[in-house]
């Protein structure tokens, strides 16, 4: 069983339409949406929902008003501004409390306890192409690579019981947490980049947390035909880290119709983009055989 991430250094690459295309074209395989934090996978893949469980991951701090004195002293000494004082008592605001539990130690009465938070929820489902693995933090929840690794564990796990081949997950943008988390132990990283200034930043910044774990990278170039001095500039630098570029998808407005219409661009055109995807996942199947 080989498991491909698919990652960009920047959100808006087309990251997650390339994703939902390599989940019509692949066989034997489970998708995995990683990007917990904004996750949209489902929306090309129309998923059917069969479990769903809830992700609790850190604590907020809780006042009992019977023991509350309001002394006052939780309201001085926390940094984060979480504790207002009302009428009768002190309250604290669970999205800007922290957790970090300093209050619950400081209360003289010991008015104040941790109760673990219920920050989002994650679910297995069934779609027209395979298994899928997702999740949804709730609104200013953190925690993230946590539900990451949970997603992943059980995307592996069902993958290991219907001896599947493949894990196909959408990484999360950027170098942070989450996608270190979604990155680690995987077989494959596929790198989507675009021609411009920023896309190369990142890029370099993705592939180098890529070199950092020992995940051998691709490199897959969208919308190349935009600033072709800069999808130059991404083959050299690509040459030099010895990573190859293994497809250039020209733009195409066919993949704005093809996402309004909530479908994977391969099954709504057989164009240009179409064909380059195709010979993406050609190449991608290669090199994890070899």
């Amino acid at each position: 069983m080989k498991e491909l991430v698919v990652l960009s250094g920047k959100g808006g690459t087309g990251k997650t339409s390339i994703v939902g295309s390599l989940a019509a074209i692949a066989q034997n395989k489970i998708m995995a949406d990683c990007d917990v934090d904004a996750a949209d996978l489902h929306l090309l893949l129309d998923p059917t929902v069969k479990e769903e469980y809830e992700f609790w991951s850190g604590r907020v701090a809780v006042i009992d008003e019977e023991k509350c004195i309001q002394c006052g002293l939780c309201q001085d000494l926390c940094r984060f501004d979480a504790i207002s004082d009302t009428i009768d008592y002190f309250k604290i605001d669970p999205i800007a409390c922290e957790g970090c539990s300093f209050c619950s130690h400081l209360c003289p009465v010991e008015a104040i306890s941790m109760e673990d938070n219920l920050s989002g929820y994650w679910f297995v489902s069934d779609t027209r192409y395979g298994p899928l693995v997702n999740a949804r933090l709730g609104i200013a929840q953190e925690n993230s690579g946590k539900l990451v690794a949970l997603v992943r564990q059980q995307a592996r796990k069902i993958a290991e019981n219907n001896k599947l081949d493949y894990i196909i997950s959408d990484g999360p943008p950027g170098i942070g947490c989450p996608v270190i988390s979604s990155l680690s132990g995987a077989s494959l990283a596929l790198l989507i980049t675009e021609p411009t200034l920023s896309g190369i930043h990142d890029l370099e910044r993705v592939l180098q947390v890529c070199n950092h774990f020992g995940v051998p990278s691709l490199t897959c170039i969208n919308k190349y035909d935009l600033n072709e001095d800069n999808t130059k500039n991404i083959e050299d630098y690509c040459l030099k880290q010895g990573v190859a570029v293994v497809a250039k998808i020209p733009f195409d407005n066919v993949v704005t119709e093809s996402i309004v219409q909530g479908v994977p661009v391969v099954e709504y055109s057989e164009g240009r983009v179409a064909v380059e995807i195709r010979g993406l996942w050609q190449c991608i199947t290669e090199t994890l055989a070899s």
